[in-house]
This record gives structure tokens, sequence and C-alpha cells, in this order.
């Protein structure tokens, strides 16, 4: 309906004096722990966790340049980086709805006019005419109630969550990057372990066949020994493939096909070892470190906003509009000043019979809050286990790799001694063979272990939520 001409003061007295409906968001503030609860080894302390790079305090730099070509290239990347364009693009079309809206229009039509319509046409006023029009539309929706300044409070909030969501993936794809490099080497370094213990039990052969000849052993001694090298040499083609694994899954982490890596990867190169020093923080700083819990509070944001988006249907819509143009009859008088027509004035739309549906609507937003309030305390919570679980494992992972260590060296001489023994007849066959199984075990669980510790640092600095803050990397995405 259009609004009498003295309303006008009022109008732009509630614009000016507009209010914002809805909640106002207040972030949450949790109870953080003072201190961790896991027990810290000597290296590990309470300064500011490392921020960037974390993956150069192993000192590799095959490591270095995975990490840096999976920020590039990754795919799932890629897809958080057009998501976060694609809300940044619609936070635009959002704040453009608070300004007004102009549009242009032209046209030409022929039309005729009916003989016996009302009013009548004079006798002798021709019935076929030409019509020329164009003209400007201009709008403007006034947010007196805060509807639409909630709606770009939402989008903006939504392009922080989608930036925190990208930068999650990418703590996530360096920390996988880490983890199938450090499981390519331990691959390779069990192997390395099998062909030494496959060397020393071939020589275990080749001495049982020359006693054996010379009547010094049974055959038993000799079957023995071909078993227990034949039960070795199969664990080769397990390893072999478990090796060729990860290489294909850090192919794929680098947006690359899975063999792509195999050659770069083929020469054998130690386990990254984990640094002396390790800064892990304080539990009052993980908040601010870990994007997904970043990114939930952001969400919780923007799901607040929605609300008074909701509220504001319930009130009226204030809207200025106007209709500037020219229309004639004739080309040729188009454009003088007897064509000139416009209208312009205030309207005001209420959907009265619609509060039901409304309320449900915002009914439906607080629940939505809810939800997200969950979901923010729930990754909260999951941030705080993420790096108990991950301090727990890296310090005992660490005393139980000591003692794989002293077993190990001890393995090498039981198998000297025993072997040393047998070949002067004082020891039997079965003493070598044990000494063997117990060498090869300890080895192997002693690479795997060098592994799990690399592992579990890894997992520690995910979980602290470092490697996104590099400006190298955080450049990658472009501002639209």
């Amino acid at each position: 309906m259009i609004l009498p001409r003295h309303f006008l003061p009022f109008l732009f007295f509630a614009l000016l004096s507009g209010c914002n409906v809805g909640p106002d968001y207040q972030r949450p503030k949790p109870a953080v722990p003072a201190q961790w609860v896991s027990p810290q080894l000597p290296g590990e302390t309470n300064s500011s966790a490392a921020e960037a790079g974390w993956w150069q305090s192993f000192h590799d730099a095959e490591l270095d340049s995975l990490a840096r070509r999976a920020a590039a290239s990754n795919l799932n990347i890629r897809v958080a980086t057009a998501r976060l364009r694609e809300v940044r693009a619609a936070r635009r079309i959002v704040s453009a709805s608070q300004g007004p809206t102009l549009d242009t229009s032209g046209g030409y039509a022929r039309q005729r006019y009916s003989a016996n319509g009302f009013p009548p046409i004079p006798p002798g006023i021709p019935l076929d005419a030409d019509v020329y029009q164009a003209g400007f539309d201009a709008a403007w929706e006034l947010d007196v109630f805060g509807g639409t300044r909630r709606a770009v409070q939402a989008a903006r909030a939504e392009v922080a969550a989608a930036e925190y969501s990208r930068r999650d993936v990418l703590v996530t794809v360096l920390a996988e990057v880490a983890r199938e490099y450090v499981a390519a080497r331990a691959y390779q370094r069990r192997l390395a372990v099998v062909a030494s213990n496959i060397y020393v039990q071939e020589q275990i052969l080749a001495l049982t066949q020359e006693l054996f000849a010379k009547g010094l052993t049974g055959e038993l001694d000799v079957q023995e020994s071909k078993s227990l090298l034949a039960t070795t040499q199969s664990q080769v083609p397990a390893l072999q493939t478990g090796f060729s694994v990860a290489v294909y899954r850090l192919g794929l982490l680098l947006g690359q096909p899975p063999g792509a890596l195999l050659e770069e990867m083929d020469a054998a190169a130690p386990i990254p070892a984990a640094p002396p020093a390790v800064p892990v923080g304080l539990p009052s700083d993980l908040l601010q470190r870990r994007p997904d819990v970043q990114q939930a509070e952001r969400e919780l944001a923007a799901a607040t906003a929605r609300i008074g988006v909701a509220v504001s249907d319930l009130y009226p819509k204030f809207s200025l509009t106007g209709t500037v143009g020219l229309q004639s009859v004739s080309a040729g008088d188009w454009f003088t000043a007897g064509s000139r027509f416009w209208t312009v004035g205030p309207t005001v739309q209420w959907r009265l019979f619609e509060t039901g549906r409304i309320r449900a609507a915002v009914r439906v937003q607080n629940a939505r809050v809810e939800q997200a309030l969950a979901a923010y305390e729930e990754s909260m919570l999951s941030a705080f286990t993420d790096v108990e679980t991950a301090l727990t494992a890296y310090a005992r992972e660490q005393i139980r790799r000591q003692s794989l260590i002293q077993a190990a060296q001890a393995g090498e001489q039981s198998v000297a001694l025993a072997t040393d023994l047998y070949q002067h007849g004082l020891a039997d066959f079965l003493r070598v063979l044990e000494a063997q199984r117990s060498l090869y075990q300890s080895q192997d669980a002693l690479a795997q272990s060098d592994q799990a510790v690399s592992a579990d640092l890894i997992a520690l600095y995910k979980a602290l939520g470092g490697g996104w803050e590099e400006k190298a990397f955080t450049a990658a995405v472009t501002q639209p």
C-alpha cells in the first residue's frame, strides 16, 4: 500500500533509530584446564607450540618438499578453497541487499484499442498506435528492524567458518603426508632389517650344511635352518606391498597418479627422527589454534544471527520505490518534456496472516543454535582429548622404544654367542634358532617403534592445530 506524505518523517526516524531483532551473539567462555593431564617428557614444554612448518623439525628435505607440494596441489584443499570463494561471493550478495536497487528498461509496442471498450474511443481517433517507453525503476527496502543486518552478520560468520574449514583440511592433509612418508621410510627400514637377517640366516644355513656334510650334526638342524630362512623371506612381499601402498597414498595426497612418486621414493632413507624438544603450549592456547574449533564457533555465530533474520519477518517491511521515464506514441516527440512520467513514494508490507509459519521458522533457528552450540562444545572436548591422547602415546612409546633398543643390542650379542658355541659343538642348534628369531623380532619391533614415535609426534602436532599459519600456504587462497 502507498503511505501518505506526512508519514515520511516517521519512516525516516524509524530507519535512523532501527534496532536489530534477535539475540546479540556472545562468544561462549568454556572452562579450560590449566595444565595437561598427561605426563610430559623432559623435552616437552608448555611454551608456545610451533605454529607453522612443524614438519621441518624432522630435518628431512624430502618431507619438506612433499608437504609444500601437497599444500599447493591437494584436491581436497582445492575443494575447500573453492568453497571459501563461494561463501565470499554469497556474502557480497547479502551485503548488496542493504542498498537500493536500480533497474532500467525500454521498449516499443504496436497496439490496437477496442472500439467497444470503456470509456469509448471518440470517432475519428485511430485505434492503432505505436508506443515508445523507457525509464528507470528504483527500490530501497529500509532495514528498520535489522533483518538484513543480521543476514550480513550470518554471511560474514559463514565466510570465517569456511576459512577455518579450509585451514582444518590443510592441517589434516599435511599430517597425512607426514604420516604416509614416515610409513614408507619405516617399510624401507623393515625391509633392510629383513635383508640383514636373511643374510645372517643364510650364513647359518651354510654352516649347518657344512657341519652335516662332515657328520658333526644331523639333518634336522639343516631343515630347521631352511625353515627359519624361508619364514623370514616370506616377510619381504608384505613389506614391499606396504611401501608401495604408502607411496600410492602420498601420490593421492599430492594430487598425482599412484605411481608418480615411486622413483622419487625408491632410494632408502632413514625414518624421520623426533626433535629433542617439543613445545606443546597450554590448554588455554588450544582453542585459538585449532581451526575446527574456530570453525564450530563461527558456525554458532552464524546460526545465532539467523534467528534475527527469522524474527524480522514478524515485523513490517518498509520500502521507498520510484519510477521515472519517457512514454510517447511517436518517436519524434519521445524525448520531449511532455513525454516524461514519474512516481515515487513509500510502501509497507506486513505478513499479518503468516505469523504461525514465521514463529515456527524462529523455533527452527533456535533449535539450530542449540545444535551448533553442542557441536562447538563437542569440538572443544575432542580437541583436548586429541592432545591428551597424543601426549600419552608419544611419551609412552618413547619409553617402549628404549627397551626395544636394549633388546635389539642384546639380541645381536646372543646370536653371535649362540652361533659360536654351536660351531664348536658347545650348544645345540635350537639355541641358535631361538636367538635368531628373537633378534629379528626385536629389530623389526624397534623399526616399528621408531615409526610409532614419529607418527605419535605428527598426531600431536595435528592435535595442536599446527601447520596452517604459514603465509606461503594461506596465500594460496586468492581474495575475490
